[in-house]
């Protein structure tokens, strides 16, 4: 798990796969392919995008690796991934 952004509005997480070799048999399911979870702060609730959904956010996180945009311009495409949101955030 790696926080990958934190502003007043929005927590974006990137969730990768666990190493099998490090884990113990009895440690329970485990993430079988990476994902994003998106927590939109104001509303209380986040939306976990994986498959092909995580793959198009990631291919937006690494425009923005090269054309470095501005925190308006982050919040503007979280904001639009934070109306899928519908699980409240219980536990961050």
């Amino acid at each position: 798990m790696q926080m990958l952004y934190d502003s007043e509005s929005f927590v974006v997480v990137h969730m990768v796969p666990d190493d099998d070799e490090d884990l113990p048999e009895s440690t329970g399911p485990q993430l079988a392919r990476h994902g994003f979870e998106i927590v939109d702060k104001r509303s209380g609730k986040e939306v976990y995008l994986d498959g092909s959904w995580a793959e198009m956010f990631q291919e937006k996180i690494l425009d923005w690796q090269k054309n470095t945009p501005t925190q308006e311009e982050v919040e503007d495409t979280l904001d639009s991934y934070a109306g899928l949101a519908q699980n409240p955030v219980i536990v961050h």
